[in-house]
């Protein structure tokens, strides 16, 4: 850990990752308080698989056509939005189908971004620090468009959360009061899939769910009101982040699986505590 606070004085690196994982967790708190409220992780885990396709198509453009300008992000976000949309419109048009649609959107997007990953020349690091995340690897440019996609989702999320707080908790009421639900379900989907792509880059497609819902369970053991939910949240998850690129960093360990295993932990003994507490007022 010493090792850590010595080195961050001076390598730019790790100066980028403590900043990642600081923005990253506002977009995290906020719309992770959304997924936990209006419990639609399961949708959010079939957009989080779509984005390795997008992924792979935007390296494999790189590589074949040299578009260096089609930074993987970028192929990230439209893979991401895409699943969102489809995702959302069937569920929408006929909720029978609704698990059937999200497995298969789910399963078409992590093999179309295999098939991109094995057209392309040379082993793909970069694809597979995605998969698994390495956020000890983002770049200036990453940074950037990572603060852009987060003062995007806050600037919505300010701009209508009434209108979000009426979706996830009483649908029937702001349609009586006239809301468009649908188009605000839709739009909540497309900026969870935007916080997705975020969170990519710190824990990887694989473990995004995780740090997407346990920060927001923690923080609701503890408050009631939906906004403060999103502030304990994002500074949950900025513990979490920085909890764990600061322990992974010595024993060179992976930053995203350490961060998860020091959220889960957390959770676990949140869980534990209620329950002590539970059992103590009973008995």
């Amino acid at each position: 850990m010493s090792e850590f606070f010595a080195d961050i004085k001076t390598q730019t690196f790790l100066q980028f990752a403590l900043a990642t994982g600081l923005l990253a967790s506002v977009a995290c708190g906020v719309i992770g308080s959304f997924v936990v409220a209006r419990r639609i992780t399961y949708i959010a885990g079939g957009i989080a698989h779509t984005v390795l396709a997008g992924l792979g198509a935007a390296r494999y453009c790189q590589v074949t056509y040299g578009w260096q300008w089609f930074h993987p992000l970028y192929g990230a976000v439209i893979a991401a939005l895409l699943a969102a949309a489809v995702i959302g419109t069937v569920s929408l048009a006929a909720h029978q189908r609704e698990d059937t649609i999200i497995g298969a959107v789910w399963a078409v997007g992590m093999a179309v971004g295999i098939l991109f990953i094995f057209k392309t020349p040379g082993y793909n690091v970069d694809l597979m620090s995605y998969l698994f995340g390495n956020i000890l690897i983002v770049s200036r440019d990453d940074l950037w468009l990572i603060a852009l996609l987060d003062g995007f989702i806050v600037a919505v999320t300010i701009l209508f959360y009434n209108r979000f707080l009426a979706v996830c908790f009483d649908e029937e009421f702001a349609r009586i009061r006239g809301v468009p639900v649908e188009r605000y379900y839709l739009l909540l989907l497309a900026m969870t899939a935007l916080t997705v792509v975020l969170l990519v880059t710190v824990v990887g497609i694989v473990m995004v769910i995780a740090l997407l819902t346990l920060p927001a369970a923690v923080a609701g053991h503890f408050v009631k009101r939906l906004s403060h939910m999103m502030i304990l949240a994002t500074v949950c998850t900025a513990l979490f982040t920085l909890s764990g690129i600061v322990v992974s960093y010595g024993p060179n360990l992976p930053s995203g699986a350490t961060t998860i295993v020091i959220a889960g932990v957390a959770y676990l003994a949140v869980m534990l505590f209620e329950w002590l507490r539970t059992f103590g007022r009973s008995s």
